[in-house]
C-alpha cells in the first residue's frame, strides 16, 4: 500500500471538509437529538459513498481520457467558475447600498 498517498488523500479530503454545509447539518442534527451515534454513522457513511464514487468515476475516466486533458478541462472549469463568480456577481452586489 502507498502510504504516502494513503496520506496525502486523507489530508485533502479532511480539510476540504472542514466547515463543509455536510459538517454544519451534522452539527444541526447533533444539536437536535440526544443520540449522536446515528449521525455519525450515517454522515460518515455518506462521505464514504460519495468518495468511493469519485474514486470509481475518476478512474474510469482516466482510463478513457489522457492525464493532461483532464487537467486541461479541469482548469478551463475552474477558470470559467471564477471569471463568473466575479464578473456576474458584481453586478448583483452593485444594486445594494450599505452606506445607510
Amino acid at each position: 500500500m502507498d502510504f504516502q498517498l494513503l496520506g496525502l488523500s486523507f489530508i485533502t479530503v479532511f480539510l476540504s471538509e472542514l466547515g463543509d454545509k455536510s459538517q454544519v447539518a451534522a452539527i444541526a442534527l447533533s444539536g437536535s437529538t440526544k443520540s449522536p451515534r446515528p449521525i455519525f454513522l450515517g454522515t460518515a457513511a455518506a462521505l464514504l459513498l460519495a468518495s468511493f464514487l469519485g474514486v470509481m468515476v475518476g478512474q474510469g475516466v482516466a482510463e478513457v481520457l489522457p492525464t493532461h486533458l483532464v487537467k486541461i478541462a479541469a482548469a478551463i472549469g475552474f477558470g470559467v467558475l471564477g471569471i463568473r463568480l466575479l464578473w456576474f456577481n458584481q453586478g448583483e452586489h452593485s444594486e445594494t447600498d450599505f452606506s445607510e
